[in-house]
């Protein structure tokens, strides 16, 4: 006669872990939407449109910049540890949400240039994208660097 003792306990923990497990995936993921510039829309009205926060992430700086607004754009340099200052980005992505123009606002921009020659980490993508949502800007666009609303002038 087979015992059925183990199956019971074998799929009492695997009941346990998929309840676990389920709950895990919809805390932990980040909604995300595509931004930018689209050039198949098509034009239903000229208004001027709002500002946009655009965060350029390259292998040796991050550049966060304002359209439409005369804010002046934030450089963020790598450290010899091969992070970028996220203190200085967070600072700056601060003083952005006390704005007058992003106070009630949540959406932002974010856009990596990575090449073979020039790497960015995946990491470092998902770093400003947490710190983004810490500081208040919920709504995160990744987006493809020529696309964005801003870009720094070299």
């Amino acid at each position: 006669m087979p015992k059925i003792f183990p199956y019971i306990d074998l799929m009492s923990c695997l009941t346990a872990f998929l309840l676990v497990v389920a709950v895990w995936v919809n805390i932990a993921q980040i909604t995300i939407q595509p931004k930018g510039k689209n050039r198949n829309q098509p034009i239903t009205e000229i208004t001027d449109p709002p500002p946009v926060i655009s965060v350029l992430i390259q292998a040796d700086m991050m550049y966060v910049g304002v359209s439409r607004l005369a804010v002046d754009p934030v450089q963020v340099r790598k450290n010899p540890d091969g992070n970028y200052d996220w203190p200085t980005f967070e600072n700056a992505l601060i003083a952005l949400k006390k704005e007058e123009a992003f106070a009630e606002r949540n959406d932002i921009e974010i856009a990596a240039e990575s090449t073979s020659v020039a790497p960015v980490k995946y990491d470092h993508v998902i770093q400003a994208m947490d710190l983004a949502v810490k500081v208040g800007f919920t709504g995160v666009g990744l987006s493809e660097p020529t696309s964005l609303s801003w870009r720094p002038t070299l």
